[in-house]
């Protein structure tokens, strides 16, 4: 397996093969979240626009997404896993955009297969890939907005090589290294609101879910759950 990793917006258009678009703050680990509490299905969109117009043919779905860290007004939740890590969405579908992670999915949509990744579905990403045997995997590391790179996104992104190449990552040592930089530090900077505590806790639960997700590439595509 050729393993090749990249990074931001840029990296994400040059990713063949199986894709794992990483966005650990928030985009995936909230989408983990949402379908681990029953959502049928989530929607991801590049753009705002995209978003109500899919609300609109669709008037239950619920939508849920953020600009520069900001719930989209007129969305019913933004990118907090903590903010949805109690709420029920059985039968549901959700429509998701965000700054950095999903505008990655259909940046690297020229891959194979893509799995949107985060530390709450780790060992799952690492085994459907063990298990998919690609000739080509690309790790994409989508940082902060797509155009900035960000420690939790490349240390997941070497969590995975590692794991792959027989190694034990020193999780605690990067959850560390993730709480001291400015990205993992603004959730605990009461100047910051938008960035919850909790929201940091709930992205560094490793392998809290038994399961990844895979966009399946559809007119309309969307996540669905794959169990270790």
């Amino acid at each position: 397996m050729k393993i090749q990793r990249f990074s931001l917006i840029e990296g994400a258009k040059q990713a063949t093969g199986l894709a794992v678009v990483i966005d650990v703050f928030r985009a995936f680990t909230t989408a983990a979240y949402v379908m681990a509490n029953g959502a049928e299905r989530i929607y991801p969109v590049e753009t705002v626009e995209e978003a109500f117009e899919l609300k609109s043919s669709h008037h239950n779905w619920i939508l849920m997404g953020e600009r520069e860290g900001k719930q989209v007004p007129g969305f019913n939740y933004g990118n907090s896993p903590y903010d949805v890590k109690d709420v029920d969405f059985t039968g549901y579908n959700v429509i998701q955009t965000t700054s950095a992670g999903t505008r990655g999915l259909f940046n690297a949509y020229q891959a194979d297969e893509i799995l949107p990744g985060s530390f709450v579905m780790a060992d799952a990403i690492v085994d459907y890939i063990k298990q998919r045997d690609p000739e080509t995997l690309s790790i994409v590391a989508m940082g902060w907005g797509g155009m900035a790179k960000s420690p939790e996104d490349e240390l997941f992104g070497m969590y995975i090589e590692e794991k792959l190449l027989g190694k034990e990552p020193d999780f605690n040592e990067m959850k560390a290294e993730i709480r001291a930089d400015p990205q993992g530090a603004k959730f605990f900077d009461k100047a910051q609101p938008l960035f919850k505590e909790g929201d940091f806790h709930c992205a560094m639960d490793l392998n809290r879910f038994d399961f990844c997700l895979r966009l399946v590439k559809e007119e309309q595509p969307y996540f669905e759950r794959v169990i270790r």
